[in-house]
């Protein structure tokens, strides 16, 4: 047999070289090693309580969730932002007419619908030409106030709205998201609040509605980053919002590891919350809150007291108040003591003008008896020509107002003040209440606009037409409120609201307790989220782009001196 020596040196090469390979990685490999990094994909789910509506700008003023939600899916003209000024939003600017009567905006062109349509003057017409429709589906006192407005198609990037009167406030209703045009230019505003639409909405804002996820059905709105907002992308694939009908259900759902934050977290349940090693808690002051109105107007009959609405009486009431303690005590300490009738985060607070109400028992006392209120031999509380000191306070059936009506009681009650507190069942029977003046003392949690007029609430007119249920009744600061809303520059009409809140501050026909903090609470299985001031719901999740929830194994080159 003849050997062929040919093929058996190639044999002999090709293992020899299999060899040399063989042994070659395991060289490389034995100066590699593995490391954890982040990986994309996974959706964040945040539980809510409660549920949405419609996912409507325009219907969503009475539903809390309603509002948080549409807030994160569309854009409106304009929006107020850090420092509580109004900027642009779509539009990119605007214009006072010289008479004040009219306001021309100019949109933006590098904005569009999340289908990648233009936004155009169109869509501005549609969305508030369904507003002034008699058979809007929202709320009255709003289509009201769109119909005194014409509104006028300059060209396809503009729009001017021409008023009635000079309104400077008319602008912070420009801050309402708009509607796409060319998706529901069939749908009416009788047919608005029943349109498919609303399921899985088109807007312009940083997430979209995930349309294949029925969030009626299943109980869970699946939103996806824009890539018009997030253009270097983001490691999760979508934002989860998942509703529950109690906040006991939801704490279970978050303790459990079924989601990764909590939307509000209750000042009842904070204690709890806090102390889970799985939990981490951002705070921020949020744009509501909670005051007392005296009723300054004649008692409905003898069983309302006079104290209120005298001004020593108030000032008595309001020396009896700690309301540091208040905040400690009803809301576990989430709220943030402040005075006056503006938020710290509006243009015309101004903290020079209105003064501390500071505790101070001893002067309630003084000021009481100087009334002629003072205790008798065995008595707890207070009298005067044999009727005892007694007031009627109303508030909302609702556990934080509860517990906040109960502490005032308390506090009250140390200098000798007996107070019956009232509860009404829902918002309407409270107002109904305010309005027929069957309070002494009314505790409200109170949501102001970002626009600082509020006419509507302490005017002479707003007695018989409007909010003005303490029934206030100052001239000059009526004065002041009416030449506030009838210029347009900031810095013209400060003015007007410090001239206000001088007479408000001497007067005190309301005193202001605390505002409202929002405390949210966020898993640390969530890697690399951080977050930063909270004025609007997006602010949430301005660093999205960097959080995230999965890792995956890469292989990398040894630190010197690991490898044997």
């Amino acid at each position: 047999m003849k050997i062929n020596l040919r093929w058996q040196v190639l044999l002999a090469v090709v293992a020899f070289a299999l060899v040399i390979a063989l042994l070659s990685f395991q060289v490389q490999s034995a100066s590699f090693c593995s490391t954890r990094v982040p990986a994309a994909g996974g959706a964040f789910v945040e539980g809510v309580v409660g549920a949405p509506q419609n996912l409507n700008p325009l219907l969503s003023d009475p539903y809390p969730v309603d509002r948080e939600l549409t807030s994160l899916i569309f854009d409106g003209l304009t929006r107020y932002d850090a420092a509580g000024e109004l900027v642009p939003a779509l539009a990119e600017g605007w214009t006072v007419g010289e008479d004040g009567l009219s306001v021309r905006f100019t949109l933006r062109d590098d904005v569009f619908w999340q289908d990648g349509e233009p936004v155009t003057a169109v869509d501005v017409l549609y969305t508030f030409h369904l507003l002034q429709d008699e058979s809007f589906p929202g709320p009255a006192a709003l289509s009201e106030f769109w119909r005194t407005i014409t509104i006028n198609q300059i060209d396809e990037r503009t729009v001017e709205f021409v008023l009635p009167e000079p309104y400077s406030p008319f602008l912070d209703a420009t801050t309402r998201g708009l509607l796409p045009a060319h998706l529901l230019e069939d749908v009416t505003a009788a047919e608005l609040a029943g349109a498919a639409f609303n399921l899985a909405p088109v807007g312009t804002g940083p997430f979209m509605v995930d349309p294949a996820v029925n969030w009626q059905a299943n109980g869970r709105l699946r939103l996806i980053p824009n890539p018009a907002d997030w253009r270097q992308g983001t490691q999760l694939s979508a934002l989860e919002f998942q509703f529950f009908p109690d906040e006991a259900t939801l704490l279970d759902a978050f303790n459990n590891g079924d989601i990764h934050a909590i939307n509000r977290v209750s000042a009842t349940a904070l204690p709890a919350v806090a102390v889970l090693p799985e939990a981490r808690l951002f705070t921020a002051p949020e744009p509501t809150y909670s005051a007392l109105w005296f009723n300054l107007r004649q008692p409905a009959d003898e069983t309302y007291s006079e104290l209120g609405r005298t001004l020593s009486g108030r000032q008595a009431l309001a020396a009896a108040l700690d309301r540091q303690g208040l905040v400690d005590t009803a809301v576990n300490g989430q709220g943030l003591v402040f005075n006056g009738p503006y938020l710290p985060s509006s243009w015309a607070y101004n903290p020079g003008i209105s003064s501390n109400k500071a505790y101070d028992p001893a002067t309630a006392a003084s000021l009481l008896e100087t009334a002629g209120w003072t205790f008798g031999a065995e008595q707890t509380v207070r009298q005067k020509d044999g009727r005892p000191l007694s007031l009627t306070l109303i508030a909302l059936d609702d556990p934080q107002e509860t517990a906040v009506a109960e502490t005032i009681r308390a506090q009250w009650a140390a200098v000798g003040i007996d107070t019956q507190i009232r509860l009404a069942q829902d918002l309407a029977e409270l107002r109904q209440w305010l309005a027929d003046g069957l309070f002494d003392v009314a505790l409200l949690t109170f949501t102001p606009s970002g626009d600082p007029d509020l006419y509507d609430f302490w005017s002479q007119e707003a007695i018989i037409r409007g909010q003005n249920y303490t029934g206030w009744n100052n001239r000059r600061a009526s004065e002041a409120l009416e030449q506030g809303r009838q210029v347009w520059g900031m810095e013209e009409r400060r003015p007007s609201y410090d001239t206000f809140l001088r007479y408000f501050d001497q007067e005190m026909p309301a005193l202001t307790l605390f505002q409202d903090t929002y405390t949210y609470a966020l898993s640390t299985a969530v890697n690399n989220a951080e977050i930063g001031l909270i004025n609007q719901p997006r602010d949430r999740y301005k660093t999205l782009a960097e959080w995230f929830l999965l890792y995956r194994d890469v292989a990398v080159a040894c630190p010197s001196g690991t490898v044997d």
